[in-house]
């Protein structure tokens, strides 16, 4: 029996601390989606929601539980949850400020990151991959930031993996792209791994004034789509050519999805819906699933906010129903 590829949403219900308790999960959401036919969840965290002070190796249980709630929700209406470490012992992609240690230097935070994700693959030994996967680390950064090495980036993801698989061999393990996401890494096409993308190409239609961008309102170019933006054509064919590091990787036996992709809600929504239908139709051509961030929310199907919207009624949700078909319409069953 063919399985179906993981497609889904990431849901932000552990995603950024900042004093505040965690979300329960959101059951009449996952009833939902399980109900439209997508079996994916991706759940990225903050390791700050069960560490205090930077003491990476004496986590708070309790949050934990909220985990595995999360897992157990999933697990009841079959989709495959994904954790992920949105923020890691020592690195962020937003707000790095925030760290004490660096994770691609300091052995503190690279001793904490690999305890946390053993204490996780205790945790959760005997729950098989069809269930749950672990991506070890949202969105490295580019060559250069924060001492970033594709040496470094190696040396600790493969430490990480053989702990991991010391305690679970079978685990499902991803593995995101560098430079944010979006950066191919065949030096680790041979970690058995799977290898997580990203669609946020071009920068200038899917986060066009993202305020967390460090861009001036101003200083944004109207996005258009397809059309020319900074002196370069963005169409179908230009998604197909952006992503060719992608298919590279993926001959030498790698299994690519796309962890996460999405249009800001500034964008004006006719051309968020060009691009999103270009941009799912290049992820089926090459047999990729996907996940959207996120489901509610500015990124998402229900309640984004673009301008030009139509909202249908679905279940209780105000859902964009011609993006939600599009998703639905660019899925290999």
């Amino acid at each position: 029996m063919k399985i179906m590829k993981k497609y889904g949403f990431n849901m932000l219900w552990m995603f950024s601390y900042y004093g505040k308790e965690p979300q329960a999960v959101n059951e009449k959401q996952l009833d939902f989606i399980a109900k439209h036919g997508f079996n994916f969840i991706r759940v990225p965290t903050d390791y700050n929601f069960w560490t205090k002070d930077f003491d990476y190796f004496h986590p708070n249980e309790k949050v934990f539980e909220l985990i595995d709630k999360y897992l157990e929700e999933c697990k009841k209406r079959k989709l495959h949850m994904c954790l992920n470490f949105h923020r890691a012992p020592g690195y962020c992609i937003n707000a790095n400020d925030r760290e004490k240690h660096n994770l691609w230097t300091d052995e503190p935070a690279q001793e904490g990151f690999i305890y946390l994700w053993e204490h996780f693959t205790r945790r959760y030994k005997g729950i098989p991959s069809s269930e749950l996967s672990f991506d070890l680390l949202n969105e490295p950064p580019s060559v250069g930031q924060y001492e970033f090495t594709r040496d470094k980036h190696e040396y600790v993801m493969r430490k990480t993996i053989k702990a991991i698989r010391a305690i679970d061999p079978d685990r499902e393990i991803v593995l995101d792209g560098i430079s944010g996401g979006g950066e191919a890494i065949p030096e680790l096409a041979d970690a058995g791994v799977i290898h997580s993308g990203r669609g946020y190409a071009p920068f200038e239609v899917s986060h066009y004034k993202a305020g967390w961008c460090g861009v001036k309102d101003e200083d944004w170019i109207t996005p258009v789509y397809p059309g020319v933006m900074h002196g370069k054509q963005w169409d179908k064919n230009a998604l197909t050519e952006y992503y060719k590091p992608w298919i590279e990787v993926e001959k030498k036996g790698v299994e690519v999805h796309i962890g996460e992709f999405g249009c800001f809600n500034k964008t004006p929504n006719d051309v968020a819906l060009r691009w999103l239908g270009d941009l799912m139709a290049v992820f089926k051509e090459n047999g990729w699933g996907y996940s959207m961030w996120n489901f509610d929310g500015s990124f998402g199907i229900v309640n984004h906010g673009r301008p030009g919207a139509v909202y249908t009624k679905i279940d209780g949700f105000d859902v964009d129903k011609a993006l939600m078909d599009i998703m639905l319409e660019n899925m290999i069953k």
